[in-house]
């Protein structure tokens, strides 16, 4: 209640209903250790319900994560360690970056896989924990949840403990405002355990019972529906919609430590408790650890789990990967399928898969098992038509660690994963988003699936990679930047067949001339994807009326923004008009061109070539541009 106070800010309410749950969870069920917090075999613990961060702070004060008063009384504030909802990387012990509700239930269902699919290929020596989420209504309320909740209950992922804060209230009101869901007939048409664990929300032993009943279920993933009451215990706020979102006033916490039995003193926590509590998780963490380090050391092909762990570097397998000479007419998506294959056997960690579009996208893994109850060990995985999980779930498993997650859809429907793509960039969760049928160029099926504003919707997200490669060699080197890059990547590919017009060098700075560099153009030609290829087409018929066109990729913005720029004069010479190509809105290409030419339209049922042609994205439109100009 106090720093929600001091704040003037922040969600007590259901914190208070929960904090007897998290203290069982953390002093008797979680296998962790605030000596070494990252250690591979600990359970992992989400707070899906991200709003009651002030819970899980105060978990990790009282852990010894490295938190201490002074942290919370700096909730929510500029640069704090107690930020409004968990981030992870910014708060020792929290795994996920939770907030957008249901986002942190797909996260936990992503690193249930992980765990799974490690223990199925390296032995329970090595990997062998549990998976713990606590969610409330509004993330059973999102549609992610209903995507989360039937993938795991089909794969049976039976290291999936969720605790559902059953409290009846959001903010508007009682959840009968909106919702009659039954959620317990729903998690089991899923095909989940269901546990009712009734009014046992303050006692211990309990629920302490009921965790390690859920714990050692077996067959499938729990849901517990534990009957909680928000702002207990407050006289004047419990089962009180205004508890959720609404600090209490001073009165009202006064009152309620009153009825607590503690001294009304702010951020009361006595030396000595705080000292017994942080003793215990050291003793239990040591010597869950101590055991670790031993069993750990009995494993088979300790050098290929080191690997899945830490990634090899592109440059340890570029040998492997195929180059493509000037004769090669492939789609970019066919292209990164084989890429995938080859680069396989030097990438133990890499797991990839598909809404519904395997083979379309790219994203099959040659000769490897499906992911599935009888084969936890496939390294591929069916997400079914489920991209706002997929999306989650792969952002779940790239944090669990261990595994290097691909998944792949077409580009259009990037805008149901938008919220795991942004939360993937801001945990710096290194994992690819492959997306293909890049343009209009989609053809028939129309402008509900031709892609125009997805680009500039991605490269708008700080901390993610972009990159459209213009061909089969770009293709590799997207590959390996991606495969090198300390976060998201997204990879942007064509449906149609594109000639391979360049080394694939423009990659590593984002941009780079393609062919004979032109000692005094007359004209840049910019390019990303499909377009770099129509605009050498353009430059040769320039060519034929004394008109000197320099091609460029730019296969990523942000790439060149990281760059080394000194070169930049070489590759957009001063007073040289530069003209972007690209088959998306012109929105941010103003930045690095004079003019533009995109399609700041919807597209139109067509066949490819054909909508391309009539929505101004041919050789005929660009030479009218460079002549006009």
């Amino acid at each position: 209640m106090d720093a929600p106070l001091m704040a003037k800010s922040g969600h007590q309410g259901t914190a208070m209903a929960l904090a007897p749950l998290g203290h069982v969870l953390y002093s008797r069920i979680l296998r962790h250790n605030p000596h070494n917090p990252s250690w591979k075999n600990r359970d992992r613990f989400i707070l899906s319900n991200g709003h009651a961060s002030i819970l899980q702070y105060a978990l990790l004060f009282l852990n010894g994560y490295g938190l201490e008063i002074e942290d919370l009384k700096k909730f929510r504030q500029f640069g704090s360690m107690t930020p409004g909802h968990p981030e992870v990387g910014h708060t020792l012990g929290v795994e996920v970056t939770t907030g957008p509700l249901g986002q942190g239930f797909a996260n936990a269902v992503g690193m249930a896989i992980a765990e799974r699919n490690l223990r199925s290929r390296f032995g329970a020596s090595a990997c062998d924990h549990n998976t713990y989420v606590i969610a409330g209504d509004g993330c059973f309320m999102e549609g992610i949840s209903h995507e989360a909740a039937s993938l795991a209950g089909h794969l049976k992922l039976d290291r999936l403990v969720c605790i559902f804060d059953d409290n009846a209230i959001t903010i508007d009101g009682s959840t009968s405002l909106s919702c009659s869901d039954d959620v317990a007939k729903r998690f089991a048409a899923y095909g989940w355990n269901i546990m009712h664990l009734g009014e046992i929300a303050d006692d211990l032993d309990a629920l302490e019972d009921a965790l390690i009943t859920a714990r050692a279920t077996r067959g499938a993933p729990t849901l517990c529906i534990l009957k909680t009451h928000i702002g207990h215990p407050s006289p004047d706020f419990t089962d009180a919609h205004e508890a959720h979102g609404n600090p209490f006033a001073a009165a009202h916490v006064s009152t309620t430590k009153k009825i607590m039995g503690i001294p009304d003193e702010s951020f009361w926590a006595p030396k000595d408790l705080v000292t017994a509590i942080r003793d215990h998780a050291v003793v239990r963490g040591d010597s869950f650890t101590a055991q670790y380090e031993t069993d750990i050391n009995e494993i088979e092909d300790r050098y290929i789990w080191d690997a899945a762990w830490v990634t090899p570097n592109s440059s340890s397998f570029s040998s492997l990967l195929p180059v493509f000479d000037k004769s090669t007419d492939l789609a970019t998506r066919q292209v990164i399928q084989k890429v995938f294959d080859a680069s396989l056997p030097a990438l133990p960690g890499l797991i990839a898969g598909s809404a519904d579009l395997t083979g379309n996208t790219g994203t099959k893994l040659s000769k490897q098992t499906a992911q599935s109850v009888t084969a936890p060990d496939g390294r591929q995985i069916y997400f079914g038509i489920r991209e706002h999980a997929m999306g989650a779930a792969v952002v779940g498993m790239a944090l669990h660690g261990g595994v290097l997650p691909v998944c792949g859809t077409f580009f259009v429907f990037a805008d149901y994963m938008r919220p795991a793509i942004r939360l993937a960039a801001l945990s710096k969760a290194k994992c690819i988003f492959v997306f293909s049928h890049d343009s209009v160029g989609v053809g028939e099926d129309g402008p509900t699936h031709q892609p125009v504003e997805q680009l500039a919707s991605l490269r708008a997200i700080p901390d993610l990679q972009v990159i459209r490669p213009a061909d089969p060699n770009e293709t590799v080197a997207a590959w390996c930047a991606a495969v090198d890059h300390d976060g998201p990547t997204a990879i942007i590919l064509s449906r149609q067949n594109v000639l391979s017009v360049t080394d694939g060098s423009a990659v590593k700075n984002g941009v780079g001339i393609v062919g004979t560099t032109i000692a005094k153009p007359n004209v840049i030609l910019l390019g990303t994807g499909s377009e770099v290829g129509l605009c050498t087409r353009a430059a040769a018929e320039l060519a034929n009326v004394g008109i000197l066109a320099q091609v460029v990729s730019m296969p990523s913005w942000d790439r060149y923004e990281r760059s080394d720029k000194s070169s930049n004069k070489t590759i957009f010479p001063d007073g040289v008009p530069v003209i972007a190509v690209e088959a998306g809105v012109t929105m941010g290409w103003h930045k690095y061109a004079d003019h533009v030419i995109g399609i700041d339209r919807f597209g139109a049922s067509a066949p490819g070539a054909t909508a391309l042609k009539e929505l101004g994205i041919s050789v005929e439109a660009i030479v009218k541009k460079v002549k006009s100009i």
